[in-house]
């Protein structure tokens, strides 16, 4: 397999209080909402009517949403539960506040009418993340610089020991397994670099650098 892309449409796009930087701190100011990485289903929808807006970005950036295979098919596994277990739940939930008689001032089958619904507006949205998914070919992806979903090793210039990491989105994070969120320190510092540049990563013990000694996608 290989990575699933989301796509966005921008029809009737409209910008406003465009200003030109090229400061490194106005990526910080960002804001994207819902979170493409934590929002789906439901929640999206009730937020922003299924609208993803961006601020404060920078002039001439460009837009990119990637979720690993892992997350992919955990979706596909929350798709299949909420389609089944999900469905039956709220089935018995009805059948339980119906057999409690009149229907007219029955709170809990409002209630589960309400779950039903709230349940299948969300199988709704997660199918259409799945219809719209794209498959692409992990060696297309370019190695040139780092970027999310490059696995880097780099070398601590002072103590010249080496590690390697892979960059992933902050919701597939994880330490153990030597995945580090691109909006970490060492993340910020690594992102567009390439082999044989120094990495600057500041941390709580001070600015610590780091050479690029090698970018893949694995």
């Amino acid at each position: 397999g290989g990575l699933p892309v989301y796509e966005f449409g921008f029809e009737d796009l409209e910008v406003t209080d465009v200003v030109a930087t090229d400061d490194p701190k106005e990526l910080d100011e960002i804001i994207v909402s819902p979170n493409p990485y934590y929002e789906s289903g439901q929640s999206a929808q009730g937020q922003t009517g299924n609208v993803m807006r961006v601020s404060n970005l920078p002039f001439g950036s460009v837009v990119t949403v990637y979720t690993l295979d892992e997350g992919y098919e955990k979706l596909k596994s929350e798709l299949e539960h909420l389609k089944t277990k999900g469905r039956e739940e709220v089935a018995a939930a009805i059948a339980e506040a119906r057999d409690k008689g009149d229907l007219s001032e029955n709170a809990e089958y409002d209630a589960a009418k309400d779950a039903q619904g709230y349940l299948e507006l969300k199988i709704n949205e997660m199918e259409k993340v799945m219809a719209n998914a794209r498959i692409i070919d992990k060696s297309q992806l370019d190695t040139s610089s780092v970027t999310i979903l490059s696995t880097v090793r780099i070398k601590n210039t002072k103590s010249n020991k080496e590690v390697s990491y892979t960059l992933v989105a902050e919701t597939e994070a994880n330490l153990k397994e030597k995945k580090i969120s691109v909006t970490s320190p060492i993340g910020k510092g690594l992102l567009g670099k390439k082999v044989g540049e120094i990495a600057q990563v500041t941390t709580p013990a001070g600015t610590i650098d780091f050479e690029i000694m090698s970018i893949e996608i694995l």
